[in-house]
C-alpha cells in the first residue's frame, strides 16, 4: 500500500472515550479516523466551490487492524488516493502510533461522489481528480 499520490497527514490524541473495555481503542474509532482523516484530506485540497457541490459516501471499508492504540497515544493518520475513476475514489489510510511511528491500523476505502444537492452519484471532474490521484 505505497503511496500513488501526495500524502496527507492528521495527527490526534486519543481520548477517554475512544478506549474500550479491552483497554484500548476500540475499533469503530479506527473507522472514524478513516473518515476523518479522508475528510480533512478533502477540505484541505478542494475547491470551496467543490465542497459545496460534491458529498462522499463511502461504499466499502478494508481495515486490517495490527497493533492497539493506548489512552495516552498520539496518532498519525495518513491518507492518499488511489485510483480515481469518474465516480470512485480509492483511498488508503495508514494510522501509525506518532512516538514510534509503528502501524496500527491499514484501510482500504473506496469512496463515491454524490451531488449535494440530488444526492445521486456524480462524476468528478479531471481537475478535481488530478488534485487527488495520479
Amino acid at each position: 500500500m505505497s503511496p500513488t499520490s501526495a500524502v496527507f497527514e492528521l495527527i490526534l490524541p486519543v481520548h477517554a472515550e475512544d478506549i474500550d473495555q479491552q483497554n484500548h481503542v476500540n475499533n469503530t474509532v479506527f473507522v472514524r479516523w478513516v473518515q476523518d482523516v479522508a475528510v480533512a484530506h478533502w477540505r484541505a485540497l478542494a475547491s470551496s466551490e467543490a465542497q459545496k457541490n460534491i458529498r462522499w459516501v463511502v461504499l466499502r471499508h478494508e481495515i486490517e487492524y495490527k497493533k492497539p492504540a493506548l489512552r495516552h497515544d498520539r496518532v498519525k493518520l495518513r491518507t492518499w488516493v488511489g485510483e480515481a475513476t469518474r465516480i470512485t475514489f480509492e483511498r488508503f489510510t495508514e494510522i501509525r502510533r506518532e512516538a514510534d511511528d509503528k502501524v496500527l491500523s491499514t484501510a482500504r476505502t473506496l469512496w463515491c461522489p454524490v451531488d449535494a444537492q440530488r444526492g445521486r452519484p456524480v462524476r468528478v471532474s479531471a481537475e478535481i481528480r488530478s488534485q487527488f490521484s495520479t
